[in-house]
């Protein structure tokens, strides 16, 4: 499956690659939580790109246009690990229906960190909060980037914040959220 591109489109293409690879590793690492599988996303992401270059160059918004691909990789490979850990869970599932393998839920008086409030997000909140507060995304980019409408944003994001704030409050101000997944975007320097 060979791309024939001029080159002139290869040096465009390697622009925006230069451009943009960074950014993109750093949406999926604040999408999965996974800082391995960042860089593999945002590669894969790329080269989905390039097999289509002539239609993304095109575009109104190409980058958008990538964050929507880097978007729905992370939400593929979310959706196998959970998969991956259901099968697993039945697999060790106790057989009879007997209590001797239950395990009480976790001391929700532990620290909980914004990464991790994050994971326990539902995708799409966690997508809106993420490149609305991360990335700086307006409400209209970040509706274009997930495909959903700008109102769908709104509620979406109100809805994680209030989340995250729950999840968080045990930390401190509420304020903290908002600071903590800002300070992502410069790798926790603030």
């Amino acid at each position: 499956m060979g791309t024939v591109v001029d080159d002139a489109a290869a040096a465009e293409f390697h622009a925006f690659f230069e451009a943009h690879y960074a950014e993109l590793a750093r949406l999926a690492r604040l999408l999965t939580g996974e800082a391995d599988a960042a860089d593999d996303l945002a590669a894969d992401a790329l080269t989905a790109l390039w097999h289509r270059w002539d239609r993304v160059r095109g575009a109104d918004h190409p980058v958008a246009y990538a964050r929507g691909v880097v978007a729905n990789l992370a939400r593929t490979r979310i959706r196998g690990a959970v998969r991956e850990r259901r099968r697993i869970a039945l697999f060790w599932a106790p057989r009879g229906g007997g209590d001797g393998y239950a395990v009480e839920d976790p001391d929700v008086s532990a620290v909980v960190d914004v990464q991790g409030a994050l994971r326990r997000l539902p995708f799409r909140k966690r997508a809106c909060v993420v490149l609305r507060h991360a990335f700086d995304l307006s409400e209209r980019d970040t509706s274009l980037v997930l495909g959903i409408s700008v109102g769908t944003v709104k509620s979406q994001t109100s809805r994680a914040m209030a989340e995250l704030h729950r999840l968080l409050e045990p930390e401190g101000p509420a304020v903290r959220v908002q600071v903590a997944v800002a300070a992502q975007r410069t790798g926790g320097r603030r």
